[in-house]
């Protein structure tokens, strides 16, 4: 544990259709913990109503001290100047994303089916990859922890391990990932999201304490 880096948190959204009724639930969760990065999620495919949700959230993402990333839309990104653009998967998405936003603004990808991807996204001007999916259901914590752990012992390219349960924060911050992805369940935690990522915060101080 000597070599331990304490991760920052990487907040996703569940997807959002009301910017004003969500703003609070976003300022709650940027104020309770060591905030890095947030990935705005859509409802709506509406690119009118994505910008308006964009605009009115963003300062709050820049107040809080994070980076703004929206998925999966890499033109919106240039017209409403978030930070980057999250991309699931290494389709048509990946590509026109990094030939269109970098170096200047962030790419980062995720929905990697197996190392050989990862090895492949790696190799290319990617800032972040990331293990673990969106939204609970898919691979367990245990499969995103040896993924996570995998990655970063190899490779330099930084990662985001996602858990999906405070319960699941701790190990996934020792995998050596520099980033903790919470998932959008913490936005649904029945205590109010500022205990759920306040709580994931201190697992991650209690571990560099012991470090």
């Amino acid at each position: 544990m000597t070599d331990f880096i304490k991760p920052r948190l990487y907040l996703i959204t569940p997807p959002v259709d009301d910017a004003e009724h969500f703003a609070p639930a976003l300022r709650a969760a940027l104020g309770a913990g060591d905030v890095a990065c947030v990935l705005l999620r859509f409802a709506t495919p509406d690119e009118g109503a994505r910008k308006k949700i964009v605009k009115a959230l963003a300062p709050l993402v820049q107040e809080g001290g994070a980076a703004l990333l929206v998925q999966d839309d890499a033109r919106l990104v240039a017209r409403v100047g978030a930070a980057g653009v999250h991309v699931e998967g290494l389709g048509d998405d990946f590509a026109s994303a990094l030939e269109s936003l970098k170096p200047e603004r962030i790419v980062g990808v995720g929905a990697l089916v197996n190392r050989d991807e990862a090895m492949i996204a790696g190799e290319s001007d990617v800032d972040y990859l990331m293990f673990g999916g969106l939204d609970p259901g898919g691979e367990t914590a245990a499969q995103t922890l040896e993924r996570a752990s995998w990655w970063a012992e190899l490779f330099n390219v930084p990662c985001v391990a996602v858990a999906h349960e405070v319960a699941d924060v701790e190990a996934l911050a020792g995998s050596g990932a520099e980033f903790v992805g919470l998932g959008p369940s913490f936005f649904a935690d029945s205590r109010g999201v500022a205990t759920a990522v306040a709580e994931a915060q201190g697992a991650l101080d209690r571990l560099e304490a012991r470090a």
